[in-house]
């Protein structure tokens, strides 16, 4: 199973977006829940067998899970970094279950008081896990507060006014804490340094993508091949949470136009086009950024600023959601004047290249 509190439960399905709804600051109380009781949980896989990609990652936690029962003591505190939508959270439920113990789930945004973070640390029990998601959002004051309880499992609690103050060191139950973020850099290095297991997510190839796609459509008795599942995968950024959403329209679309049949690579073509994703799984706001750099600013360099002007897009949405993939695909560059179109993406574009769009500044 897994626990949830309840300032996090409309927060449950990020996008690519790292702002999360602020909660408003009130006692926390953990719930359980099922695993099946919405789409995305269904979905999920449970143990280390279920779950695609990652493969380097899986084998290390196989061996430091075995080894903390072996020794009978908790899991290392847990890291995982990298781009949204990758399985961070989906991961950590998988340890949960492999260990055999409970998860409690919150996001950093909702730890506003110390109470807040507190009153989880406090309802703790024995070897279960705490996952905390965008966890280089924590406040100050939650993070001083995690520091005694990561390293002597104690938390440094104050009583009293004025000269009156006394300090009182209260024992936590051991636990594990698992911090998932999109931006590993802007961890403090003191709360970095305290997580004995720090891991970057990676990016799913087409192959990983279509293994995930089948094992979804199984489990939402969907028809498809394997091509049609390929076809699904290319045009999912590499990333599971964005196939799996594919999935589900396809399937809607293959339902509307073609009776239910079996999706096919062509039905797949056809579904995925109508959404304009195209054949590298850019849509609309991702072309219109190449082609605002290219034709508007001679293939640039264009500052980030001036993208988001002409696009109507916030900096941070540029850079969050649309830049990653981008310069993962080699369309862009980052240069010290701006981003620069590359030939790449004047070939997918269409647009003819020369040399002296080609051409980069002194300082570039």
């Amino acid at each position: 199973m897994i626990i949830s509190d309840d300032n996090n439960k409309n927060i449950k399905n990020k996008g690519a977006s790292n702002d999360a709804p602020k909660c408003k600051s009130q006692d926390l109380e953990a719930k359980e829940v099922d695993f099946d009781k919405t789409y995305e949980k269904n979905i999920r896989p449970k143990t280390f067998e279920e779950y695609i990609g990652q493969s380097a990652l899986r084998d290390t936690l196989k061996i430091t899970i075995e080894a903390s029962k072996k020794r009978n003591v908790p899991l290392d505190h847990l890291l995982f970094y990298g781009p949204p939508g990758l399985g961070k959270t989906t991961l950590a439920g998988v340890i949960a279950n492999e260990i055999g113990v409970n998860i409690k789930i919150t996001s950093a945004p909702s730890l506003e008081r110390p109470r807040d973070i507190i009153g989880i640390l406090m309802s703790l029990k024995g070897g279960e896990i705490l996952f905390i998601d965008e966890i280089h959002r924590l406040n100050k004051v939650a993070e001083e507060i995690l520091y005694p309880a990561m390293e002597d499992f104690f938390i440094d609690l104050t009583t009293g006014k004025s000269q009156s103050v006394k300090t009182m060191r209260v024992p936590v139950p051991k636990f594990t804490l698992i911090g998932a973020t999109t931006k590993a850099g802007a961890l403090s290095g003191p709360l970095r340094d305290r997580f004995g297991i720090i891991h970057r997510l990676e990016f799913y190839t087409i192959d990983e993508l279509a293994q995930v796609i089948k094992r979804s459509a199984k489990i939402l008795n969907i028809k498809i091949d394997d091509e049609g599942a390929k076809e699904i995968a290319s045009r999912s950024r590499a990333t599971p949470r964005i196939a799996n959403r594919l999935i589900k329209r396809s399937a809607d679309y293959a339902l509307v136009k073609f009776d239910g049949k079996i999706i096919t690579k062509q039905i797949a073509k056809e579904a995925l086009d109508s959404l304009c994703i195209d054949n590298l799984g850019l849509v609309t706001t991702d072309r219109a950024l190449l082609e605002l750099i290219i034709n508007n600013y001679d293939g640039g360099p264009v500052g980030v600023e001036t993208l988001s002007v002409a696009l109507g897009e916030d900096v941070r949405t540029i850079e969050d959601v649309y830049e990653p993939f981008l310069l993962q695909k080699g369309l862009i560059a980052r240069t010290n004047r701006g981003r620069r179109a590359t030939k790449l993406a004047y070939k997918h574009l269409g647009i003819r290249y020369t040399e002296q769009n080609g051409q980069m500044g002194l300082f570039d």
